[in-house]
């Protein structure tokens, strides 16, 4: 429970976003995983209309990250934040109280905004107000969001059994709730004077421009491919192991337990060079995640619990590793986001990023379902399991490179070493310090300059000229 007693060490805007994000992915997964039985089932909906249905949430949600994320810089993500609660309400809301196609779509298209609102700007807001310890933010967040999610297929199975649409009415209130505390809680972020000079279009060309934003983008796109096999192919590869239809809440189950470790890993990897020189490694993790299935794989249905145990366990092993890579890698990833350009475009580069990361998303799901179609009708069981092996290393691969070509972006502040502060910029020269503390004779004494003499005579050394902060196209140090 580390995670909860760190929660206290952050102020009442990170502890909020911390809090609603624990509630959002509640109120999300109550419904969300229901959804197609009932539009299939219930409503009588042909395979093509629900399709329709939850591609037009995904199409608003992807159409609204990169506007979500420009509007969380130039209105405040507070505004934005609250106004994508706001829409999940209404749009949870009209599954409650419609079961018609219009209603329907309606009320998927809402959800699919909301997302694109309130992901960026959550994310931007919280960029900016955990200053120095981003990394362990972000790993909160991802704790917070794997508990809430398990808690929340929990709630949505038991109230599934009623109707469906108590689910609905349950996840709008948990959304509602979040609205309303975000409203009288969340502070307002004043929007700096430096974004009000540029427009929207110059914002966007800039970051676009970021070739090793975009370049970061595209190498981390494997994980998202891999982390969405939670959802589509380890579920599938539970119940074939165990003939059991709920085999795939053992593997959330055990997830959410592994993440309440996420403060312990993340911090070690402060401790040992930040999260950055560990995303590699995470990605290869999440990737080797995909082996241990394959020794069984091609198995038949089990006989038995002597059958079923070993397998499960099996599974588990592969999908703990996957969480245990996404634990390393995914905070130390959105860590990095804001820091590839101005602190001011945040909400525009978590923008786009997401938009990467959903069409991503959702292709590397198309080809990982098309594999496991192609294993069924060619009897190579292997070749999903062997494919998703291939994206997690492909992208620890590229990552790798960027870091090794030094084009990832290097942390800044300034480093402390037993008692000795070595300031950012110039040494302030002056006559009285120089006859104080004459500096070293040769032909660099006056660019190194001297010691300064401090408080109780403890020596301050001067360190590199910073970079000034609009010098965003400036290769990393």
């Amino acid at each position: 429970m580390k995670a909860f007693r760190v929660t206290r060490e952050f102020p009442l805007a990170l502890r909020l976003l911390l809090i609603n994000q624990f509630g959002i992915d509640i109120g999300f997964y109550i419904l969300v995983p229901f959804l197609a039985a009932y539009l299939g089932q219930e409503l009588g909906m042909s395979d093509a209309l629900v399709g329709l249905v939850l591609g037009v949430r995904n199409l608003g949600q992807q159409g609204l990250f990169l506007l979500g994320g420009s509007a969380a810089d130039r209105l405040g993500p507070r505004a934005v934040i609250i106004a994508g609660c706001a829409l999940r309400t209404l749009g949870f809301s009209l599954f409650a109280f419609g079961s018609t196609l219009p209603v329907v779509l309606g009320a998927s298209l809402l959800n699919g905004l909301a997302a694109g609102l309130f992901y960026p700007a959550a994310r931007a807001y919280a960029a900016l107000e955990a200053k120095d310890r981003k990394a362990e933010v972000f790993a909160l967040l991802n704790a917070y969001a794997t508990i809430g999610s398990l808690i929340g297929l929990l709630l949505g199975s038991v109230l599934i059994r009623t109707d469906f649409r108590v689910c609905a009415v349950a996840a709008a209130g948990v959304y509602g709730l979040m609205t309303v505390g975000q409203a009288l809680v969340l502070p307002e972020r004043e929007t700096p004077a430096a974004v009000r000079s540029t427009t929207v279009l110059g914002d966007w060309l800039e970051v676009f421009g970021n070739r090793r934003f975009l370049l970061f983008s595209l190498a981390t796109t494997g994980m998202f491919t891999v982390e969405n096999q939670l959802c589509l192919l380890l579920p599938a590869g539970a119940r074939q192991a165990s003939g059991w239809e709920g085999a795939a809440g053992v593997l959330l189950g055990a997830g959410a337990v592994a993440n309440l470790f996420q403060m312990p890993v993340t911090r070690a990897l402060e401790r040992h060079g930040g999260g950055q020189r560990w995303v590699g490694a995470g990605l290869v993790v999440m990737g080797l995640g995909f082996l241990p299935p394959l020794l069984i794989c091609a198995d038949g249905p089990p006989e038995g619990m002597r059958e079923v145990v070993p397998r499960m366990l099996v599974m588990l092993a592969g999908s703990l590793l996957l969480y245990l890579g996404t634990m390393v890698a995914h905070p130390a990833v959105l860590e990095m986001i804001p820091r590839f350009g101005r602190e001011t475009l945040a909400g525009t580069y978590f923008g786009l990023f997401y938009v990467f990361a959903g069409l991503t998303a959702a292709g590397g799901n198309a080809v990982v379902g098309w594999t496991m179609d192609t294993a069924k009708r060619f009897d190579c069981p292997w070749l999903p399991w062997t494919g998703c092996v291939a994206f997690g290393l492909s992208s620890a691969l590229a990552v790798a490179v960027l870091h090794r070509t030094r084009l990832l972006p290097e942390r800044g502040g300034v480093p402390v070493v037993e008692g000795t502060v070595i300031r950012p910029g110039p040494p302030e020269r002056t006559h009285a310090t120089a006859e104080a503390a004459p500096g070293p004779a040769g032909p660099g004494a006056e660019a190194v300059g001297p010691w300064e003499v401090g408080h109780r005579d403890r020596a301050r050394l001067p360190g590199p000229v910073r970079a000034a902060d609009d010098a965003t196209d400036q290769p990393p140090r």
